[in-house]
Parts: structure tokens; C-alpha cells; sequence
């Protein structure tokens, strides 16, 4: 049985218009080796952006 956590790393996510962070999630680093980039909805700027993620 595999160990969790091996592949996975966890990761910020941050507004690229407000640069404010609201979320944080995991990827998997073999499969994914480039920056994760997703829509989602950010609280500060009250719509939905483009989150990218931080180094």
C-alpha cells in the first residue's frame, strides 16, 4: 500500500488581480509538474478570478 502524502504537496493559492491568498489545496507533483492556475471566486475583489499558484 502506498504512503500518503508521497507525491502531494500542498500549495497557496492567490488572487491575481488583488494578490490576496484565500485558498489552500494539495496537487500531485509527479502528474502536475507546472504552476496549478483555476477560477475561483475571491472574497476581497467579490468575483470571480483567476487564482495562481504562489511559490
Amino acid at each position: 500500500m502506498a504512503k500518503k502524502g508521497e507525491a502531494r504537496e500542498r500549495i497557496t493559492l492567490q488572487c491575481t488581480e488583488c494578490k490576496s491568498e484565500n485558498y489552500r489545496t494539495e496537487k500531485n507533483k509527479r502528474n502536475t509538474t507546472d504552476r496549478l492556475e483555476l477560477k475561483k471566486h475571491c472574497p476581497k475583489c467579490k468575483k470571480t478570478t483567476t487564482h495562481k499558484e504562489k511559490k
